[in-house]
């Protein structure tokens, strides 16, 4: 499929009816969703015939951009109801349900490490699937939220340890040098693919402006061999 035709079907996935502002959901453009999987699979082969799982996937942007690139399969897990029940909206108008399968379930653990108020990862959830998949896609939230600091970086850590080869995320560009560092520990190397702007739109009441583009980047995570 190319680039265009995708982008093409993708305008037709149907985002956040009442976005929650505390899980920062903005929801991933059609322009975003199909340039991060038509590069993970045109580049790199990552996405036809392997399994994929979309961690904090919303209302299915990169699940149905997966599926629609030959996905085998793709597990997408968000905490929201409201998303996951538009995301299931989403799958059933793209005819894709025997591809993906939704899990309503929080990457984060309910307590807190410390006095700094950090997310502790979700052991229980992320162990049971420690590398079950081929390729992991993301669009974290950026934590910039009270009671979400380090979340992005928690969500690209669980992508890590559930990807057995490549993991694709967006971030703000001001955190590249830290999550590279971060990456080299969890035993990947970083690849910034991209500098992309992300289109956060007029969406709550403290939002003055129409839109705004915030710089990010377009990560690729490969294993270590």
């Amino acid at each position: 499929m190319k680039l265009k035709q995708l982008e093409g079907y993708l305008g037709d996935v149907a985002t956040f009816r009442e976005p929650k502002v505390q899980l920062e959901q903005y929801p991933t453009t059609a322009h975003l969703a199909s340039r991060i999987l038509y590069t993970a699979e045109s580049s790199f082969g990552d996405i036809d015939g392997k399994a994929v799982i979309d961690l904090g996937c919303g209302c299915g942007m990169l699940t149905v951009a997966a599926a629609m690139m030959g996905a085998k399969s793709v597990l997408s897990i968000d905490v929201d109801a409201d998303a996951l029940e538009i995301a299931q909206e989403n799958i059933d108008d793209f005819e894709i349900a025997d591809t993906v399968d939704l899990v309503r379930a929080s990457l984060c653990a309910e307590e807190t490490a410390g006095c700094n108020g950090e997310l502790v990862l979700n052991e229980h959830l992320v162990g049971g699937m420690k590398a079950k998949f081929d390729t992991a896609v993301l669009n974290p939230p950026f934590g910039t939220k009270p009671g979400n600091k380090g979340i992005d970086v928690l969500f690209l850590q669980a992508a890590c340890l559930m990807a057995r080869d490549a993991v694709y995320s967006l971030h703000k560009s001001s955190t590249r040098e830290f999550l590279v560092k971060k990456a080299q520990t969890w035993g990947f190397d970083c690849e910034v693919l991209a500098e992309l702007k992300f289109d956060v739109p007029m969406m709550y009441k403290f939002h003055k402006k129409k839109s705004v583009d915030i710089a990010v980047d377009l990560l690729r995570l490969s294993r270590k061999k």
